[in-house]
């Protein structure tokens, strides 16, 4: 089954959060999106930001991958749903070329892969959960283009996908703009709290409401007392 009628992510707010780690991403959709930590990418220092191109195959079997790398177009991140299963590999050398050289953006592979040094010497991102020399069988069929599961996250077609060293974080097109402009909210946040930092202002402005909200910290006193007791009492 093949459907290509689907939305896409816009392309400025693609463009936009081609510079966004994924980390910061992750926060502003509430913890939510980031694929199981298993699943990781196979030479670091490689960014990934593109639209999902999903994919749905038996375990062990690639013959809708290769339908796919005809089908898919640049700009486009092939997330696979290999069910997991590691006991071969879905892709390799050839396939990751093949890859490249249509302009895809990169590859997520709930699965297995091969060929892992010519990989990570090559320039396209790829995230899989292992490596395995075991090839993969050619011979039934799958799903291009409808909603798959991939490290325990739902990803449509067309969702925004971002990729670094801490792993991948999937965004729905529908969140996307709003997403986006959190986190540049998020991002100027985190700069100012460095800033804090390196000038040695160390106190969290939320802190004290959490710890009291947690009941760690009585509602009359203030963080700023308990740190002073605390290094007199240690001192």
């Amino acid at each position: 089954m093949i459907n290509s009628h689907y939305q896409r992510v816009d392309e400025a707010t693609l463009a936009a959060c081609a510079g966004l780690p994924a980390s910061i991403l992750a926060d502003v959709c509430g913890r939510r999106g980031a694929l199981d930590g298993q699943i990781g990418a196979i030479h670091t220092g490689k960014r990934l930001c593109g639209t999902a191109f999903t994919v749905d195959v038996r375990p062990g079997d690639n013959l809708m991958i290769h339908a796919a790398l005809m089908l898919a177009g640049p700009g486009d991140v092939l997330v696979i749903d290999g069910k997991a299963s590691t006991t071969c590999a879905l892709m390799g050398e050839l396939m990751c070329a093949h890859a490249q050289q249509a302009g895809l953006a990169g590859i997520v592979i709930d699965g297995a892969v091969r060929d892992v040094d010519a990989l990570r010497q090559g320039a396209l991102p790829v995230y899989a959960r292992a490596a395995n020399p075991n090839g993969p069988t050619r011979i039934h069929g799958g799903r291009i283009g409808y909603p798959v599961s991939v490290g325990g996250v739902c990803v449509e077609p067309g969702d925004l996908v971002v990729g670094d060293d801490d792993g991948v974080v999937v965004v729905s097109k529908h969140e996307a703009p709003a997403v986006l402009d959190a986190a540049r909210r998020k991002v100027e946040a985190e700069a100012q709290r460095m800033r804090d930092i390196q000038a040695g202002r160390l106190l969290y402005g939320w802190l004290e409401g959490a710890l009291k909200t947690a009941g760690e910290l009585p509602e009359e006193r203030s963080l700023e007392a308990l740190m002073k007791e605390f290094r007199s009492a240690q001192g």
